[in-house]
């Protein structure tokens, strides 16, 4: 079998890392950290103009339609940088979404105008930290035009930008996915801060009027739909943690090199050197599970457990990571002028969302002993 990354991705892969370095720099990092909305509309405009935008977008909607594996690649280079752009919310968990599951309708009305960055899209997936998708804390019910929907979601990025929200609800024994207006009357909007420092929002919904129009699907597919949602959000939020600690990980190799400490660099100490290795190992380890349910979902074929293996290393890589590099870098570390501190709050904030490490590792677990017993039952 052949692992050799193709010149088209390798090619996205050092114009997004171009484009990213050159909107990221530290003074401007911290610049935008000071506004509510961490956003560099500069940053999108580039993007956009670079077709980076479209990469999981079909080339009749304006996209160069290379698939999900060149999106996660692109979700790798903007946690390299901790880029201020919703690259998950709006191109994963919504439009990648809309590409495969929405009505041609709502592809021709949304994805055209998210590849050349005139509007975005976000998407409600964080009640799946706990729960299955096919039971939504939020309840449908049927109207003459459409659906009503009522509930709360939470952790909505883009909340009070977005053109729409996709989410999903439960109308009696049937699962509704939808496009949700959130500036339609009954949507009340709450910020919360989260742990990396952006602003999210609570979406609180009292039967809110959704139009037929914009009704993804119903019923079977609907199913499919937010459960392809809850594994391809997974997985990018992989692909960015391969870049945050990568990254870490030669922020903390360069400064071990330059500190010294006895008349030698620390990384010449075995106890510094064997950390920095072991972040090596983990990150390596999670590049290739995220690479492998990346390439699953790419194919279209099923890629549950690949998911749940690579939001597992990603977890546990995202915390040893940041615990290495923090106790390496020493008091600099957790110097707010020094870059490594918004790093780790990413990543944390990434451990934390759609399922942490010891939840998911119970889930695969008893997805294993149910398929041991299933097959037991039959020999």
């Amino acid at each position: 079998m052949d692992f050799t990354v193709s010149e088209e991705l390798t090619s996205v892969k050092d114009l997004a890392r171009q484009i990213f370095t050159d909107f990221t720099a530290d003074d401007k990092l911290r610049a935008i950290e000071q506004q509510e909305q961490r956003f560099d509309p500069g940053l999108w405009q580039a993007m956009a103009e670079a077709g980076l935008l479209g990469l999981d977008i079909e080339q009749a909607h304006g996209g160069t339609d290379l698939g999900f594996f060149a999106l996660s690649a692109l979700c790798e280079e903007a946690g390299r940088t901790v880029a201020p752009a919703p690259v998950v919310p709006v191109l994963v968990s919504a439009a990648a979404t809309l590409r495969r599951y929405g009505r041609a309708r709502q592809k021709e009305a949304w994805l055209t105008g998210i590849a050349t960055g005139e509007l975005q899209l976000s998407a409600a997936l964080e009640e799946y930290a706990n729960d299955d998708p096919a039971r939504p804390a939020a309840s449908a019910a049927q109207t003459d035009s459409g659906y009503a929907i009522s509930g709360t979601k939470i952790c909505v990025s883009r909340a009070t930008t977005a053109r729409r929200i996709l989410l999903s609800a439960r109308c009696g024994e049937e699962l509704v996915v939808a496009l949700v207006d959130p500036e339609a009357a009954g949507i009340t909007l709450t910020p919360q801060t989260v742990t990396s420092g952006e602003t999210l929002h609570q979406l609180a919904m009292n039967a809110v009027q959704v139009p037929d129009e914009d009704i993804v699907a119903v019923g079977n597919k609907a199913l499919r739909a937010m459960h392809w949602a809850q594994q391809a959000t997974r997985t990018a939020l992989c692909a960015m943690t391969v870049g945050l600690t990568d990254k870490m990980m030669r922020m903390t190799g360069s400064y071990t090199t330059e500190r010294e400490q006895f008349g030698r660099p620390i990384a010449t100490f075995q106890a510094v050197s064997h950390r920095v290795a072991d972040c090596y190992i983990d990150v390596e380890c999670l590049r290739l599970v995220t690479e492998q349910a990346a390439s699953l979902l790419d194919q279209g074929r099923p890629a549950g457990e690949a998911t749940l293996i690579a939001k597992i290393w990603c977890g546990d890589t995202a915390h040893r990571v940041s615990q290495a590099s923090q106790h390496c870098h020493g008091g600099t570390g957790v110097d707010r002028d020094y870059p490594l501190h918004r790093y780790c709050l990413q990543a944390r904030q990434i451990e934390m969302s759609l399922g942490n490490s010891a939840r998911l590792s119970a889930q695969l677990g008893s997805r294993i002993a149910a398929e041991y017993l299933a097959t037991a039952s039959q020999s």
